[in-house]
């Protein structure tokens, strides 16, 4: 781990509360922002530090800020601005984007972020709320290997593995990769489990079997029980999983990529939403199977 140095962690969501906690445990002088100011004050009285009223105040002094919020806009009016994150960093800090976002964008704040004597590192994070909670996040870095190398021993309080894919962009394009993966796997276990039960097995012990040999996978050690109970309370939401696949796919249309199951999934996460469960977790993709 690095020596500690001076922060700014912006957004304070179900990621970054925990991953700006991690930050302040390894003993880093974080100051905080979040668009909501009480969960910000809230995560002060929790972990100590400060609390800045804007992005720009929080960004003031630090050698690195972090940002983790919704989507490509959201990152733009956190970024951009008088008040804006770019407006209070000192030349050579860095700016490293937790959010998942396009590619598209990260570029666009590379060279937004060079202009004023700033690094930009995108970098988008696998392992949801409970990878968080617990500090073993997998991030997926696009940039400059000098800043890279700057960054990512403050990454490690809560990464478990911190990898530069390549230069800006590169990061999100493999968050990209993760997803697909991540939207096929979900729906072959869903299917699976819906199929156990209307052939009258044991779902569980069909899980426990199966979980054993070639099928074995993160979502079915990880949400297979919770499918058959019924429980989609763990944390990465449907909302927030076709925003991302919708990433993927307006990429895949850029650059020729076939993504047909994606595609589908992505309409079968719409059927999620229509039942309600747009704040479900993706592996609720079992309830339009019956």
């Amino acid at each position: 781990m690095s020596e500690p140095v001076r922060v700014a962690f912006l957004g304070l969501g179900v990621m970054g509360y925990p991953m700006a906690g991690h930050l302040a445990a390894h003993g880093h002088q974080v100051t905080v922002w979040n668009r909501t100011a009480a969960k910000a004050t809230a995560w002060v009285a929790q972990h100590g530090g400060t609390a800045a009223a804007t992005a720009r105040e929080a960004a003031t002094g630090a050698a690195l800020v972090f940002l983790c919020v919704g989507n490509d806009d959201d990152v733009r009016s956190v970024v951009y601005g008088a008040d804006g994150a770019l407006a209070g960093m000192a030349d050579g800090a860095i700016l490293v984007d937790h959010t998942t976002a396009s590619a598209d964008l990260a570029r666009e704040l590379a060279a937004a972020a060079a202009k004023t004597g700033v690094a930009f590192l995108d970098a988008p994070v696998s392992g949801g709320q409970a990878g968080a909670q617990n500090g073993k996040l997998t991030i997926m870095v696009g940039g400059e290997a000098e800043a890279f190398a700057r960054a990512k021993p403050v990454m490690d309080c809560y990464g478990r593995a911190v990898t530069l894919m390549g230069p800006a962009g590169a990061g999100q394009l493999t968050k990209m990769v993760n997803q697909i993966c991540i939207a096929g796997l979900v729906q072959a276990l869903a299917e699976g489990i819906a199929f156990a039960g209307k052939a009258g097995l044991d779902q569980k012990l069909v899980l426990d079997v199966i979980s054993k040999g070639a099928a074995q996978s993160w979502q079915m050690e990880n949400r297979g029980t919770t499918m058959v109970d019924d429980t989609f309370n763990f944390g990465f939401a449907v909302d927030w999983m076709r925003k991302d696949l919708s990433i993927c796919l307006s990429e895949a249309r850029r650059n020729g990529a076939k993504l047909p199951v994606t595609a589908l999934v992505d309409q079968f996460y719409a059927q999620v939403q229509a039942l309600g469960g747009g704040r479900w977790d993706t592996s609720s993709l079992i309830k339009p199977l019956g």
